[in-house]
């Protein structure tokens, strides 16, 4: 199950015990800031997609979208979505649940400065009813494979 590869992967940082299980779903940036409390945009959603160079997260607020002009002209490429079957398949995580932590091997992360507003953001532990609240310097220390912070969302200013 991946939220215990997740809470495998927090015990080198010592906050495995710092995950959050709901006996509700926080499979939507709605339903998982209803069980935190929270208000959505507070929600740091993984989005997964595909590259020339393999796949990648994205990491953003809850109430961002992606601008398809920006993210172009950082990645190069169309901004293209993983499948559910895709992002279990090349993430590690089912669509739900996908968060930068224990993710597969060779895939890149990257943080969306959509969440540098807040002093803490809610990311998914791998699971479609868990989360850990991170400021967004544990968010870029503890993302797997962190490459670099991104300007490519709208919607949220």
């Amino acid at each position: 199950m991946a939220i215990e590869k997740v809470k495998e992967y927090f015990k080198q940082f010592n906050r495995e015990n710092d995950i959050m299980e709901f006996t509700s779903s926080s499979a939507t940036v709605q339903l998982a800031a209803l069980a935190l409390g929270v208000e959505g945009a507070r929600i740091a959603k993984s989005l997964s997609f595909m590259t020339a160079g393999g796949p990648i997260i994205v990491v953003v607020a809850g109430d961002a979208k992606v601008d398809n002009h920006k993210y172009k002209a950082f990645f190069g490429n169309k901004a293209k979505m993983l499948s559910p079957e895709e992002a279990l398949e090349l993430i590690g995580h089912a669509v739900g649940g996908v968060c930068p932590f224990g993710i597969n091997e060779g895939v890149k992360v990257y943080l969306d400065c959509s969440m540098k507003r807040f002093n803490t953001v809610f990311p998914a532990c791998g699971s479609s009813n868990s989360a850990i609240e991170l400021n967004c310097d544990e968010l870029e220390q503890y993302s797997q494979n962190f490459t670099c912070w991104v300007d490519v969302c709208k919607d949220w200013q």
